[in-house]
């Protein structure tokens, strides 16, 4: 992987249609679509999604996300952008919930 996983998400965040990055209340960068949150970056290697229940649940149980770093129970999800499979893993989420916004 060229680069850190968060430079590579970022930058393939930013190629979507309507994608812009703002800074998060909770430190970071937030991605965001017409003004709602698509997930944010902690640092270089931590990227946060809420997602609906079942798709959380999905996630996980498929390996490519585990609970919320600091809220397990909640329907937020971490991706660790270890590998390059970590960062694709994270787009992946992050353009499923990209392509729900926009419906």
């Amino acid at each position: 992987m060229t680069g850190s996983g968060g430079t590579a998400l970022t930058e393939e965040l930013l190629t979507w249609d309507g994608v812009t990055k703002h800074p998060h209340r909770y430190g970071g960068i937030e991605f965001q679509l017409n003004g709602k949150e698509i997930g944010h970056l902690h640092g270089n290697r931590l990227f946060d999604l809420l997602s609906p229940k079942s798709e959380r649940d999905r996630w996980i149980e498929e390996g490519k996300a585990r609970p919320h770093h600091m809220y397990p129970d909640s329907n937020w999800v971490s991706v660790y952008l270890n590998s390059e499979q970590d960062v694709t893993h994270a787009v992946e989420i992050a353009r499923y919930k990209f392509e729900r916004m926009q419906e």
